[in-house]
């Protein structure tokens, strides 16, 4: 995948259209200008986490044993079951957060830096090979994220409940997509690793 490829995905695994309904829900019994104070520092808190494990998921992973086929597998698993989210979503309730002011949880994670943008930014990580590159990517994915959440309450007048809606399935479509994708090249670098000789496996390496 390229750079803006890359890009792209990361940007609708945020799922910012998706979580305009829950911020507004969430924020409404607050004025536009504290609600906007609150986005902006739950939003710098997830791009946070985000570069948090792009510059040490490695060394995790390392630790942990884990291979980037693997990661691949289980972050596309990951990926698949938030699409079918976003493509058959169920009603989100917020009346029991609507009580006091909400601080990293929900919006910050796992709205924004959730299990899926997590493992997906591990997984480019490992595949960029160059953690400047890949703080460029999360950040010019978290840019436009940021400007449709601190936008939310206007967003959401303007395209209305079916439009939202609409948004979300498709960014639902595209992400299954990518997810397939990230599943099947797991699959074929872990049958490689089984199965060809050490030396033919040089020349297989996932890019």
């Amino acid at each position: 995948m390229s750079f803006f490829a890359k890009t792209f995905s990361l940007f609708f695994v945020l799922n910012a259209l998706g979580s305009v309904p829950l911020f507004v829900g969430l924020l409404s019994k607050f004025d536009v200008k504290k609600q906007r104070r609150i986005i902006f520092r739950e939003l710098l808190i997830a791009l946070f986490i985000l570069l948090l494990f792009n510059f040490f998921g490695d060394e995790v992973l390392k630790l942990l044993g884990i291979s980037q086929p693997v990661l691949s597998v289980a972050g596309g698993t990951l990926l698949f079951i938030i699409a079918l989210g976003l493509i058959f979503p169920r009603p989100m309730d917020t009346s029991d957060s609507k009580r006091s002011e909400p601080m990293i949880v929900p919006l910050a994670t796992p709205l924004v830096a959730g299990p899926g943008a997590i493992t997906t930014v591990m997984v480019y990580s490992e595949q960029v090979q160059n953690v400047w590159t890949m703080s460029s990517i999360i950040l010019l994915a978290w840019i436009p994220t940021f400007i449709i959440l601190l936008l939310s309450s206007n967003i959401k007048y303007f395209l209305g409940k079916k439009g939202l809606l609409a948004c979300q399935k498709l960014g639902g479509m595209l992400i299954s997509l990518i997810a397939v994708q990230m599943i099947c090249s797991g699959v074929t670098h872990l049958l490689q690793e089984a199965f060809l000789p050490p030396r033919q496996q040089v020349h297989n390496q996932p890019e």
